[in-house]
């Protein structure tokens, strides 16, 4: 046997994984388990040391879960793994070599045999004056956090006052897009505050709160079809919601005065932004192929075209769509497939390493499903469409069945339980956006003698909490 074929029978292959999201965690989970121990080596690579999974977002800003069960910890579920808490700066996959920047520390270089790219995507923004110094993105677990302390404490600051200029920019709620992401935190926050209002702020009432949600084209939920869309703009419509289709924001002025396409002006301290996504600006660092989206371009094996031992699923991966007619389709962007991309990817990469074909990646879109408060949803599913409460449960029990692991499955329905028992929690901890801030004032008296303000909750006095790569 020549030295060169001995190193090749010694050698354990580097399977390197950029990202711990969606893509990334199932990937890496199936590897670990279909993979026996010392047949690889798998690295996840993500600034986050957690997979956020996204769909229960709006529950968690409503107080519906519990934030920390709509996470899953990287490195107690990848046990087998290399988890790497930090971000890629640089790839070259020609050298099959990739740039790490950790959390903390100084950079190096990674030298791995085979690419998972599964960065994911991130918010979608434009050069709107005002949105990068005033607006709230909703893309993970820290922002759903601050969303929440944050609408609770405008309910507190619009309480403690008889000012009416102050009430009314307090009280007025803007949303920015009509996908399902914005359309579920728009309809769940709006349904935990007028609870909040009902039971614990007898000096206001929810006709004092006013939610306004902007859409630049003329429907809602493009996921669903014409008259499902129609049927959720009427009931929150009926709910007393402002919804604006083919409106856009223009501007944000430095007092918070939000300007829209229709010539509308109004103050509102709370603008959040959920006008779609796009994929990850790591990929400009990389020599991956991209097409006009900026999405990597993949065969329906989902193996990177024209670039052996690199593959890519999930948001930023431009996957073609085998189950449609349409040349050019590709798959969209969603929990959906990404969930399913992942578990194919991990199969080829087996199959391939064992010396066998890869299998080209086929799903027909099933069907979407949202909620829009408590005990209210909307459902398409295989042709059904289903309003109210049993698309509420239809939307939980697909959610809950697609977490990953069964302690955080547990969790989740252990949360709704309790919460099906007593009162919701409505408790603002806005101390968690500035939590040295008292300390600080506190030594300040100490030194100078003087009492220090009093402490509000105001947008811009807290940083917006960083966006994690994942896919």
């Amino acid at each position: 046997m020549s030295e060169a074929m001995a190193r090749d029978l010694t050698h354990r292959p580097v399977i390197l994984v950029v990202g711990g999201g969606y893509v990334g965690l199932y990937t890496a989970l199936r590897l670990q388990k279909k993979l026996s121990r010392g047949r690889a080596e798998i690295v996840v690579v993500d600034p986050q040391p957690h997979m956020t999974y996204q769909p229960f977002l709006p529950e968690a800003a409503a107080g519906s879960v519990e934030p920390r069960h709509v996470v899953v910890p990287l490195r107690r579920t990848l046990n087998r793994c290399r988890v790497i808490t930090g971000a890629l700066i640089g790839l070259t996959h020609a050298e099959k070599r990739a740039r790490i920047a950790p959390v903390e520390g100084t950079s190096f270089d990674l030298s791995y045999d085979v690419l998972v790219m599964a960065a994911g995507s991130v918010a979608r923004t434009l050069p709107i004056p005002g949105l990068a110094e005033h607006g709230i993105g909703f893309k993970n677990v820290g922002e759903a956090i601050y969303l929440r302390n944050h609408v609770l404490a405008r309910l507190d600051a619009a309480s403690s006052t008889d000012d009416p200029a102050v009430r009314t920019r307090a009280l007025t709620f803007t949303f920015v897009g009509g996908g399902y992401a914005g359309i579920e935190a728009f309809a769940e926050l709006e349904d935990m505050a007028r609870y909040a209002v009902e039971h614990y702020y007898p000096r206001l009432s929810p006709a004092d709160m006013r939610w306004v949600l902007v859409e630049a084209t003329g429907r809602i939920l493009p996921e669903v079809d014409l008259d499902m869309g129609a049927w959720t703009v009427r009931q929150l419509t009926a709910r007393g919601m402002d919804i604006r289709l083919n409106t856009r924001l223009e501007s944000v002025s430095d007092d918070g005065v939000v300007r829209l396409s229709d010539g509308e002006e109004f103050p509102s301290e709370t603008l959040v932004w959920t006008a779609g996504t796009k994929p990850n600006p790591v990929l400009a660092q990389t020599d991956l192929p991209v097409d006009g989206r900026g999405r990597v371009e993949c065969e329906t094996t989902l193996q990177v075209r024209g670039m052996p031992d690199a593959w890519a699923a999930g948001d930023l991966a431009a996957v073609p769509d085998v189950t449609k007619d349409e040349p050019g389709a590709t798959t969209a962007p969603n929990a959906q497939h990404a969930v399913r991309q992942a578990k194919q990817l991990a199969d080829n990469i087996v199959a391939v390493l064992a010396g066998q074909e890869p299998a080209p990646y086929r799903h027909k879109y099933v069907g979407s499903v949202a909620s829009l408060g408590l005990h209210k949803g909307v459902a398409q599913v295989y042709g059904v469409k289903l309003k109210g409460w049993p698309a509420w449960f239809m939307h939980r029990s697909y959610h809950v069945s697609r977490v990953p692991t069964f302690n955080r499955k547990a969790r989740v329905v252990a949360d709704w339980t309790l919460a099906s028992l007593f009162r919701r929690e409505v408790v603002s901890l806005g101390q968690l956006q500035d939590p040295r801030r008292e300390f600080v004032f506190a030594a300040n008296t100490g030194r100078t003698g003087q009492l220090p303000p009093p402490r509000p909750e105001a947008p811009g006095t807290a940083d917006t909490p960083e966006r994690s790569q994942a896919g």
